[in-house]
């Protein structure tokens, strides 16, 4: 009997946790093999794939980003293949079992809830060992009938899954983003949140979180991002975790964290001002600052401790901080959306992801909808049309901001420009901004083609001089300087303002060469010839020194000709250089 456990990945760097917990699982019973696909690779490809292969059973682990996907897949299998068996499991199929069962007749066999227990049941079935309908938590077909088994109790101990990583290839880890769990359950109740379906809190142990840690960290794994739903639930748990990443940091790998703001305590607060830049990102779900919207949905939060907090954390310049707001939910209208939007963005934190309400299958939500007005696709995602309170026409608005917050403050491409603009011309609503700027877009019909670098530059640079005109010279030089921080260049784009000097190259070798300036400003390149220096910096005449600005964006600058040495010598997670106003 030859068994498949896959899946297919939002991306190729991502690893899928829950095929080998399955793998893990029965592998005292059976081999079982891992084959891990994408949403980019061809159907034709993967179904090839398989086919050639000849496996007996198949089981797909499945989600929203990839049902539909699969169940191509899984229709053609079937097809080319008749006598093979396939199983799906997954969020996605676990909470309309019977349905799915009904929709997709080339399905053998659905497993709900958690699987590593109904998995190795269902092992146990095929190898003769255990009769179906002893197959707790199974769905399965006798003949034309479709029969849904008792659910299976979970399991209380999560020690009693082996470790995937007990003996892991380094190269099937290296330089990939793993998925990985510390415990299970949520201690909230979000309506929106497939966490509110499972009552209680379980953990794995510190010890076997410690030692899967460290394999991972030998492997040098690009990222390791923690899908606790609140990691940071148990105080001492977390942090006994994030003290281990830090001693043991191999200088390569970083760590995701969804943490709950308002849970972090003065002790907590103290033993992140020592982090490493870098080391550690947290997510924080805000989703609304409306308390009538917070309360429909069940969502415990204090926006003033979690102000408070994330300011806090920001104060140190170590962890990036990524805040999450959910358009669509209960009693948030338009005008309520600005309004948190404004709270949160004005908290100063370096990513803002605005996200639309997803009414997935067993949620709170989902299941009160009508109460609400609500109209969502019948198709995963299942994402919002529109409600009692906000119209298809505002949610098409809210999708244009969110593509020019991505690309204009969330790529981090323009730091000084949306800080200058926001801060100068738009204080009172930061969202006015993004709002204006989305409507140009569609105006010019930027929203109905791609851009490239260089000209969203252009672009912006056009609206700013079109809708704010004034100190137009000015934001030439703050635009410039985003677009010269990000990497070193040859070309600048002619649309910026170019001073030119006198023998400048050659100053330029002149200043690397005299000492000093190498132990002010590049440290690291002592006793470092300057024709090795330069592939590290970059120098740029400006004719206003936007530099004061990073420290004092309402500074009053008057015109002054001066020189922006840029080094990119870092790893850096705040900037993408350093810069500094020389003399040369």
């Amino acid at each position: 009997m030859k068994i498949l456990l896959t899946t297919l990945n939002s991306k190729f760097i991502h690893t899928n946790l829950a095929i080998r917990y399955l793998k893990e699982f029965v592998k005292e019973l059976t081999p079982v093999d891992i084959r891990e696909y994408t949403i980019n690779n061809d159907l034709d490809y993967i179904l090839k794939d398989i086919y050639r292969n000849d496996y007996d059973i198949v089981l797909f682990s499945t989600y929203i980003w990839n049902v539909y996907d699969t169940a191509k897949i899984c229709e053609n299998l079937k097809k080319v293949k008749p006598n093979v068996k396939i199983a799906l499991g997954g969020p996605e199929v676990s909470y309309d079992s019977a349905d799915a069962m009904k929709k997709y007749p080339f399905i053998d066999y659905i497993l709900c809830g958690e699987g590593e227990l109904v998995f190795k049941d269902l092992v146990e079935y095929f190898l003769g060992q255990r009769k179906i309908e002893d197959v707790e938590g199974i769905v399965y077909r006798n003949n034309d009938e479709i029969i849904t088994n008792r659910p299976k109790a979970l399991l209380q101990n999560l020690d009693e899954i082996p470790s995937p990583y007990e003996n892991l290839d380094p190269k099937e880890y290296e330089n990939r983003i793993v998925y990985y769990e510390t415990s299970r359950g949520c201690p909230f109740n979000c309506q929106y949140c497939l966490s509110s379906t499972l009552k209680g809190l379980r953990y794995f142990s510190i010890d076997r979180v410690k030692k899967d840690l460290k394999k991972l960290i030998d492997a040098r794994v690009s990222q390791i991002k923690f899908i606790d739903r609140t990691f940071n639930a148990n105080k001492e748990f977390a942090q006994e975790i994030m003290k281990f990443l830090m001693e043991h940091d191999n200088d390569y790998t970083t760590y995701h964290f969804e943490v709950t703001a308002h849970l972090l305590d003065e002790d907590t607060l103290d033993f992140l001002k020592d982090c490493k830049e870098g080391l550690f990102q947290f997510e924080i779900g805000v989703q609304s600052t409306n308390q009538k919207t917070l309360d429909a949905v069940g969502r415990r939060d204090d926006f003033k401790r979690l102000s408070y907090v994330v300011q806090r954390v920001a104060s140190y310049r170590n962890i990036h901080q990524h805040l999450d707001l959910i358009a669509g939910l209960p009693y948030e209208d338009y005008a309520s959306f600005e309004n948190s939007f404004n709270d949160v963005f004005n908290l100063g934190i370096e990513h803002l992801q605005l996200g639309f309400l997803k009414m997935i299958k067993g949620t709170g939500v989902r299941n009160t909808a009508k109460e609400h007005g609500y109209r969502y696709k019948d198709y995963a995602p299942y994402e919002i049309l529109y409600n009692d309170y906000i119209s298809y026409d505002q949610i098409l608005k809210l999708k244009d901001i969110e593509e020019i917050l991505e690309k204009y403050y969330n790529s981090k491409n323009f730091v000084l420009s949306m800080k200058y603009i926001i801060k100068n011309f738009y204080s009172e609503s930061p969202f006015k901004f993004f709002e204006d700027f989305a409507t140009y877009f569609d105006i010019k019909g930027y929203f109905d083609m791609a851009q490239g670098k260089n000209q969203l530059y252009k672009i912006l640079l056009d609206f700013y001089n079109e809708k704010i005109n004034i100190n137009n010279e000015l934001f030439n030089d703050i635009l410039k300087y985003d677009y010269i921080s990000l990497g070193k260049t040859s070309n600048l784009p002619q649309f910026f303002n170019k001073r030119e000097m006198e023998d400048f190259k050659n100053r330029c070798h002149i200043f690397l060469q005299e000492e000093e300036n190498v132990r002010n400003y590049l440290p690291k390149f002592e006793n470092v010839p300057a024709k090795f220096m330069i592939k590290h910096v970059h120098f740029e005449p400006f004719n206003y020194n936007v530099v004061e600005l990073k420290d004092d964006i309402h500074k009053k600058l008057d015109r002054y000709e001066n020189v922006v040495l840029f080094v990119y010598d870092d790893k850096k997670i705040f900037e993408k250089s350093k810069s500094y106003s020389v003399t040369i």
